[in-house]
């Protein structure tokens, strides 16, 4: 935004593609920092890592058996079984190692490294454990029988060279591109970067989202509602979501219905925002408080100066629900923010078409990933949809993958709570589409 101060530019009707653009032209992602391994969870890398070491680092065993080598058991069978002396235990994380000489193995558990002179393992489920009976259903743990190490072991099948043995470099080889920049982390990136050696890694920190839900009549859920009040659920609603976009969430809940404590709010809330919601008090109502609190910068209003820093744009989009919408820039630092209606259906559509794209450019994601997924899908109803002349609606719905068809959940109303609670996406009918017949092909964006 350029302006410097808020304006109503409720004179026209913006359409959502060029209101999505002046919100992402605006969201510059945040800046990198180093952070530990789990620290860094749901963020964004921002160099290219590559393997200082081959995974794994050396030959292992991939069983629980005995180290051999391949001729020694060849020909091996229950009836004939191939008799080795044992010549020491191989386990995981051991220093010095036993060699294996002709006719000899050596006791070696799961991820131990392969000792000298050994070619194979062979499971211990194909021997008799070096008890001297029929086959063994599992290893003699060496604190019960130490003697296992020693004595001697039947091996009632043969093996192939390398057979159960993990090779040096068989996953990553060192030098290899381990990941590569622009990659969000989630547990197998982590696993991978704590596998070769990293104790920390250079991110694009979570945002930090915090929520605002505003109006007199909110009460928040636990306590008892009186005569006129609502329970507050948009708070909690896109405080769940901005989590789920990967941000950080802070929700403050519901302020009252007055400009003065709203900005005083928002002046405290912004030493640990990198983005600021609010919900409600955006129409053109009495007491629609975020555009009176808002609108007096570059009044003359010293506490709403203080509050500001950017500008911030009210203005009417060609959508249903959703149309009165708010953005800019706030404070010292010019933090984002994002004004959405107050009903939740409304609210909560204008967070999946706005809010979550900044919240995923702010982490660093590239434009082509910012938004929800969507595919076209067809229409599953018993009747036509409706849809007003020039507006995008967004109606939810049930997408089955299997067959490709949408089917419509509850009415359009923007109060609609509970059917948003059964839908999985949300059925976008063009803003010069008045009608959608049962059959047609429409897009869908795909919330889960």
């Amino acid at each position: 935004m350029s302006s410097s101060a808020p304006q109503d530019t409720g004179h026209r009707l913006w359409s959502v593609d060029e209101h999505l653009a002046d919100v992402l032209a605006t969201v510059r992602p945040l800046e990198p920092i180093e952070l530990q391994l789990l620290d860094a969870q749901g963020c964004v890398l921002v160099e290219d890592v590559t393997v200082p070491v081959a995974l794994p680092p050396f030959d292992n065993s991939s069983m629980d058996g005995y180290a051999v080598r391949t001729a020694d058991v060849q020909g091996a069978s229950e009836e004939f079984p191939a008799v080795l002396t044992v010549v020491g235990d191989v386990a995981a994380g051991s220093g010095e190692l036993p060699t294996v000489g002709p006719g000899e193995a050596a006791r070696i558990m799961t991820g131990a490294p392969l000792p000298p002179g050994a070619e194979a393992v062979v499971p211990v489920e194909w021997t008799d454990g070096g008890t001297g009976g029929g086959a063994a259903s599992g290893m003699i743990p060496a604190s019960a029988a130490p003697e296992g190490a020693g004595g001697e072991v039947r091996v009632h099948r043969p093996a192939e060279a390398r057979a159960h043995v993990r090779s040096r470099g068989s996953d990553v080889q060192a030098g290899d591109l381990a990941l590569v920049a622009g990659t969000v982390l989630g547990p197998p990136q982590i696993a991978l970067l704590a596998a070769i050696g990293r104790g920390t890694v250079r991110v694009r920190p979570r945002p930090r989202v915090v929520v605002l839900s505003t109006g007199s009549e909110l009460v928040q859920p636990g306590e008892a509602l009186a005569s006129g009040t609502i329970y507050d659920s948009n708070s909690f609603a896109l405080a769940a979501a901005a989590r789920d976009a990967g941000a950080i969430a802070y929700r403050v809940g519901a302020v009252a219905d007055d400009a003065d404590t709203l900005r005083a709010t928002i002046e405290d809330q912004l030493i640990r925002a990198d983005l600021l919601v609010t919900t409600g008090g955006v129409s053109v109502g009495a007491y629609d408080v975020v555009k009176e609190a808002l609108s007096s910068v570059g009044s003359g209003d010293a506490a709403a100066e203080d509050v500001a820093g950017g500008g911030i744009d009210f203005r009417k989009l060609a959508m249903q629900p959703g149309k009165p919408q708010g953005f800019g820039t706030i404070g010292p630092d010019h933090t984002p923010l994002l004004a959405l209606p107050g009903n939740p259906v409304s609210s909560y559509v204008s967070f999946e078409l706005f809010v979550r794209p900044a919240i995923r450019a702010l982490m660093g994601l590239p434009e082509s990933e910012v938004g929800r997924p969507s595919v076209r899908a067809v229409l599953k109803a018993d009747k036509a949809l409706g849809s007003p002349a020039g507006r995008r609606q967004f109606l939810r719905g049930k997408y089955d993958a299997a067959s490709g068809t949408v089917s419509p959940v509850g009415g359009s109303g923007s109060h609609l709570i509970a059917a948003l609670a059964h839908a999985d996406s949300l059925m976008v009918v063009p803003e010069d589409v008045t009608s959608v017949e049962p059959g047609s092909e429409l897009e869908v964006v795909l919330l889960g």
